[in-house]
C-alpha cells in the first residue's frame, strides 16, 4: 500500500498581473527571482501569473527626453487589459513607467505594487545610512525616486550628469542583449563611484541588475530593484516577509 506524505500547503489564491516588455530580459528576469522566492513546495503553490509583455509600448526615458511619443496610452492600456484577464494584483517591470503611472494609479481598479517604494521599503532597511542611485536619465530627470523617498527621509547620493549618462548607456546595452559588454562597462562606472563613497549601488533600472551581475563584483553591495519588486509581490500574494 502507497503512504501518502502530508505536507503543509502554502498557496494564494491571487492572480499577478505583470506588464512587461520594458525590457524583455529584466521581465524573464522578474519573474525567475519571484519563482525563487515564493514559498512555494511544488508548481501548484506557485501564484497564477499573466505576463503582458507589451513590447510596443514607446520608450519611456525617450519621450522624456522630448523625443519620442507618449507611452502613457500604452501602459494604460496594458495594466487594463492585465485586469481584464482577472489580474488581483499588477506590477511592472520598468522604473521610469512609474512616473507616469503614478498619474492614473489610483484609477485603476486593481492595486499596483509599485517598484519605487519596494526599492525604497528594502534600501532603507539594509543600508538605512545612503546608497547610490544608478538609473536611466529619464528615471533621473524626474526625481523620481527622490521623490518618494522623501516621505520616509531617505537619502540617495546622485552621480554627476556624465556617469548618469554612461549607466543608461550601460542600460541600452542590456537591452541589445550585449550582457557581457554591459558588464565590462559598468564595473569601472561603480569602482569610481565606491572611490567617492563606499555604499550599496541601488539598481533603479531593471536592466542595471542583469548588468552588475555581469561585472563581478560583490552581490552584497547592489540592490536590485526586480528583487525589491519580487519581495514586495511575495508579501502581498502569500503575506510573507521577506526582509
Amino acid at each position: 500500500m502507497l503512504s501518502v506524505k502530508l505536507i503543509s500547503i502554502m498557496k494564494t489564491d491571487k492572480t499577478l498581473g505583470v506588464l512587461g516588455g520594458m525590457g524583455p530580459a529584466a521581465t524573464a528576469d522578474f519573474l525567475m527571482l519571484l519563482a525563487k522566492k515564493d514559498p512555494a513546495n511544488c508548481d501548484q503553490e506557485h501564484p497564477r501569473m499573466i505576463v503582458y509583455e507589451y513590447t510596443e509600448t514607446p520608450d519611456r526615458t525617450t519621450y522624456l527626453l522630448g523625443k519620442g511619443p507618449d507611452p502613457r496610452p500604452y501602459l494604460r492600456e496594458g495594466l487594463e487589459t492585465l485586469i481584464n484577464w482577472g489580474a488581483d494584483y499588477l506590477c511592472v517591470t520598468c522604473n521610469t513607467a512609474h512616473f507616469f503611472i503614478d498619474e492614473f494609479r489610483s484609477e485603476l481598479s486593481k492595486p499596483v505594487i509599485h517598484i519605487i517604494d519596494e526599492t525604497i521599503r528594502k534600501v532603507s532597511k539594509v543600508s538605512p545610512s545612503g546608497a547610490w542611485l544608478t538609473a536611466t536619465l529619464g528615471t533621473m530627470k524626474t526625481g523620481l525616486y527622490q521623490r518618494h523617498a522623501k516621505d520616509s527621509g531617505y537619502n540617495f547620493d546622485i552621480a554627476d550628469y556624465q556617469t548618469q549618462v554612461d549607466i543608461h548607456d550601460v542600460t541600452d546595452l542590456v537591452k541589445a542583449g550585449k550582457i557581457e559588454e554591459a558588464g565590462r562597462k559598468f564595473r569601472p562606472i561603480i569602482e569610481g563611484l565606491w572611490k567617492i563613497k563606499e555604499q550599496p549601488i541601488v539598481g533603479a533600472c531593471t536592466e542595471i541588475p542583469i548588468a552588475y551581475a555581469a561585472t563581478g563584483l560583490d552581490p552584497k553591495m547592489h540592490i536590485s530593484s526586480l528583487d525589491a519588486l519580487a519581495d514586495g509581490c511575495v508579501r502581498e500574494l502569500y503575506g510573507v516577509e521577506l526582509y
